[in-house]
């Protein structure tokens, strides 16, 4: 090589080519060195870490482990386990934990760290937890570590109490310390970013770019944009990422004069946007269907000639797919990208399913692999949720053998737990609970779809079975689970059952969960128990449209009609606005209460004060009122004002109420209609006969019974037509 044996010379080369070069190029010199020592191998081993090639990383640790004549350092193991930490490789990383403790580095603090990062990428806190103690006189890495380790699990709680406890312990933060707590504090309240401003003061630290930028992305995230703004402000420095999250601020709080100043500001002062700025405003304007901000930023991102960036180019087909009226933009969108992601194809794929274009979404996600791009499990949950809407069970089929196939780090647990969901969803429950019993893992999402698959097909008591399902795996119940064992409880109207569940909910504090909440609302009052239902109404914070619903449907289904109608008008007073289904409460009240010309006034201003489009079952029970009421014609004017093509149960209401009140000319109509729309319903002819026999018009009532046995109707002793109609009605 020219150099002889001269290895610091080697190993500074080495460095210069994978730092300069990259790895390929340095794992060529690697490969020509006729001697390597330590050096040489975390050089390379390192090298692949840097650039994120974490497997290739591991095997050349191997290979150096396996050479048996170089012994790694501290250095070694720390790029080792963080080439673990990203592949969450437990068992390699415990392997290596295992050959630092016999090498006599288990209190390096360089490597405690490392250690606390690899265990908390995995998964495992309490593993992390016993490293960081065990470490002594950690340093502020290994505690800042540790805290970013909590806030990365969602622990809010878990890493504030950890910073106040360094800070206990005299241990002094840095800003990366401080940039940790604040991704926890933002979660917390504003209050807590407050607190951590007021330590950066108080301990003299310097407010640099990165606290800076830090600190305006929490207080944007806690709707503080005025006080993201004054720390903006507080100093000329700035770059590209602090004008990024003070336009993402902007963006986050409907601002979009601010949004556009800001760039304007940008510009001027020197700094141009780059394509995750652009990005960034583009992701919230798709949440926040803001079309015209968005068409904005594409003018910008066109003008600086950034539109090919696939960043740039996912932003906009997200963009214009959920704020667009067609998709004419979005397909441009997506042909103006040099090279398509997968997260491209994901964004176009649940845009034509959210659209209601599952046949599309499908044709799309062949497409896609056709041009050799794999979907991720975001892509498959997405489809497998469109072919559930069209209910294709093919689809499934298909998409569950492709899942099969898949390589097994891409096999996620989200993408079971949404098999699970599509199966439960089409009623296939053996092919729901086969999925379950293969899955190497089950999480609470996993039981979960499968219960609220089970619940909509009204096997309520199979829907609490899964409860044991949950014990015997031991997976805790969480407010969504609890809320669909809540739903099938109270469906079979078991008092006793959700006492234990409302009893539970309490000892595990769950009840604070408006789902959880909203449950026990409508158990109590389908179980006739409105004392306990307005209790625990009373106790929601900030009740929702779906608490004023169960409270008002449970008034209203146990008599007391004239409460419900006033509990409507305490929720438009504290500003929740109706939907469909509190209209569809307030016509059964008026119904059963007799409020015929107040239920008219509700059906009107549907449409007229709150914007909502009257659904088939509003018609239903208006017809099913005004009939009640003997106001038939009025009636059969609904029907003819109907702007869809209404089904047979329409014209069975208004049959049933001209019997009651013995009109046989609309009567034979409705029959006529309803029989053109479902000729083998025997309720039908069993009314319209009933009709004729009222009237003494015997002969009649018996050729519509003679037509009955000919066509080999009979009534189903079953259930009742006038029960199918109630769950129409009440349900």
């Amino acid at each position: 090589m020219g150099f002889g044996n001269n290895m610091y010379l080697i190993n500074n080369l080495l460095a210069l080519y994978v730092k300069c070069f990259g790895v390929e190029v340095g794992g060529k010199l690697f490969d020509e060195m006729w001697v390597r020592d330590v050096v040489s191998w975390t050089g390379m081993v390192s090298g692949y870490v840097k650039y994120g090639y974490y497997s290739e990383a591991l095997g050349v640790f191997e290979d150096m482990w396996g050479s048996g004549m170089v012994v790694p350092n501290e250095f070694t193991f720390a790029s080792v386990l963080r080439a673990c930490s990203g592949l969450e490789a437990f068992k390699f990383g415990c392997f290596v934990q295992t050959q630092i403790v016999k090498l006599g580095f288990e209190e390096n603090l360089v490597l405690g760290s490392a250690l606390v990062d690899f265990y908390s990428k995995c998964g495992c806190f309490d593993e992390a937890m016993k490293i960081f103690e065990s470490v002594k006189n950690g340093d502020v890495v290994t505690w800042s570590t540790m805290i970013g380790s909590y806030v990365q699990a969602k622990k809010w709680s878990w890493a504030l109490g950890l910073y106040l406890r360094m800070i206990g312990d005299g241990v002094r933060p840095n800003e990366f310390t401080f940039v940790a707590v604040l991704g926890a504090c933002c979660f917390l309240g504003v209050e807590y970013v407050r607190l951590i401003h007021a330590h950066v003061v108080l301990r003299g630290m310097k407010m640099n770019l990165v606290l800076k930028t830090a600190f305006v992305d929490m207080y944007s995230k806690c709707n503080r944009v005025e006080d993201a703004a004054n720390i903006f402000k507080q100093t000329p420095e700035s770059d590209v990422l602090l004008w990024t999250a003070m336009i993402t601020g902007y963006t986050n709080s409907s601002n979009f004069e601010g949004v556009v100043a800001t760039l304007r500001e940008m510009k001027t002062s020197g700094i141009s946007p780059n394509a995750f700025t652009y990005a960034g405003i583009l992701n919230t304007s798709s949440s926040l269907t803001q079309l015209e901000l968005g068409r904005q930023v594409h003018s910008h991102v066109i003008k600086v000639g950034v539109e090919g960036d696939v960043s740039v180019g996912n932003g906009l087909v997200d963009m214009y797919m959920k704020c667009a009226i067609t998709v004419v933009d979005a397909l441009k969108a997506f042909e103006g990208i040099i090279l398509p992601n997968v997260i491209t194809w994901t964004s176009l794929i649940d845009g034509f399913a959210q659209r209601g274009l599952e046949r599309e979404a499908f044709q799309v996600f062949v497409e896609m692999q056709g041009v050799g791009v794999q979907p991720n499990f975001v892509t498959l949950s997405g489809i497998l949720q469109s072919c559930l809407t069209r209910k294709s069970l093919s689809q499934v089929r298909e998409i569950h053998g492709f899942i099969l196939k898949a390589p097994k780090e891409d096999s996620e647990i989200t993408i079971w737990n949404a098999l699970v969901d599509a199966y439960a969803g089409l009623g296939m429950l053996d092919n729901a609970w086969n999925v379950i019993y293969m899955m190497n893992h089950k999480d609470v999402v996993t039981y979960t779809n499968l219960a609220s698959g089970i619940n909509q097909l009204g096997y309520h008591d199979m829907t609490l079975e899964i409860i044991g399902h949950m014990e015997a795996n031991n997976v805790k119940i969480d407010g969504f689970s609890l809320a669909s064992f809540l739903s099938a409880s109270a469906s079979l109207a078991s008092m006793k059952l959700g006492k234990q569940l409302h009893c539970f909910s309490v000892k595990s504090g769950l009840q604070s969960w408006i789902s959880v909440s909203n449950g026990l609302v409508d158990l109590y009052g389908k179980c006739g128990n409105i004392q306990d239902a307005r209790n625990v109404f009373m106790e929601i914070r900030r009740p929702n449209v779906v608490s004023w619903n169960g409270l008002i449907s449970g008034l209203a289904s146990n008599g007391h009609f004239f409460a419900a109608l006033l509990r409507f008008e305490d929720m438009t007073i504290a500003g929740i606005g109706p939907d469909k289904i509190t209209f569809l409460v307030l016509l059964y009240a008026c119904r059963h209460g007799g409020l015929v010309d107040k239920g008219v006034e509700y059906f009107h201003s549907m449409s007229e004060t709150y914007g909502i489009s009257p659904q088939f079952d509003h018609y239903v029970c208006l017809v099913d009122l005004l009939g009640r009421a003997g106001r038939l014609f009025e009636a059969l004017d609904v029907i003819e004002s109907i702007p869809f093509s209404p089904g047979s149960l329409i014209f069975k209401t208004l049959l049933g109420s001209c019997r009651v009140h013995g009109n046989v000319s609309i009567g034979e109509d409705m029959a006529r209609r309803a029989i053109e729309l479902d000729p083998s319903d025997p309720v039908i002819y069993i009314l319209l006969a009933n009709i004729y026999d009222d009237a003494g018009r015997f002969g009649h009532g018996d050729l519509i019974r003679q037509m009955m046995r000919e066509r080999g109707l009979s009534k189903n002793p079953g259930q009742s037509w006038m029960e199918k109609r109630n769950m129409v009605l009440n349900g």
